[in-house]
């Protein structure tokens, strides 16, 4: 089983749509007993909380199922994830931080925008302090890193239908 963690800062924009994106996509692609998903963020500040109210509302205009509650990562993610996809910079140096710390420096982490052609190294805006067009762009940002993830991921552990 492929397990992959996705993360941002509070876990309840970027990082819980994410997983919910991707496992619709494993869900199409008859692949979900080969996938485990989550998502957390790098800070504790919506620890337990459901996803940002305008997540679930860009979810449901896409008929994206959300079982989520806010949760911070902690040190058994590095051991018990393959991939760990982070949203942004800022929280890219909080893993790489926090795996050093905790002993796992081997561990590669990766920005989701990574897997696209001519956007690596490019970060998925925080929609949190403005409007629903902010979660419009997440969702179509993250819709196509994640057909690009997916896809190279397939490809690696030869996963076929």
């Amino acid at each position: 089983m492929i397990k992959v963690l996705f993360v941002c800062l509070g876990n309840i924009c970027r990082s819980p749509l994410a997983e919910a994106i991707f496992d619709a996509k494993i869900k199409k692609a008859k692949l979900p007993s080969a996938f485990k998903s989550d998502s957390a963020g790098t800070s504790d500040f919506h620890i337990g909380e459901l996803p940002d109210e305008r997540t679930i509302s860009i979810a449901k205009k896409y008929n994206l199922p959300i079982q989520h509650r806010g949760r911070q990562v902690n040190r058994t993610d590095f051991r018990d994830f393959d991939y760990i996809l982070a949203m942004d910079d800022h929280n890219l140096r909080n893993l790489n931080n926090m795996k050093a710390r905790c002993g796992f420096d081997e561990k590669e982490i990766f920005l989701i925008r990574d897997f696209v052609p001519g956007t690596k190294g490019q970060s998925v805006p925080d929609p949190y302090y403005g409007g629903e067009e902010g979660f419009e762009e997440i969702y179509t940002i993250l819709d196509e890193a994640l057909d690009h993830f997916l896809a190279q991921i397939k490809e690696t552990h030869q996963l076929y239908v």
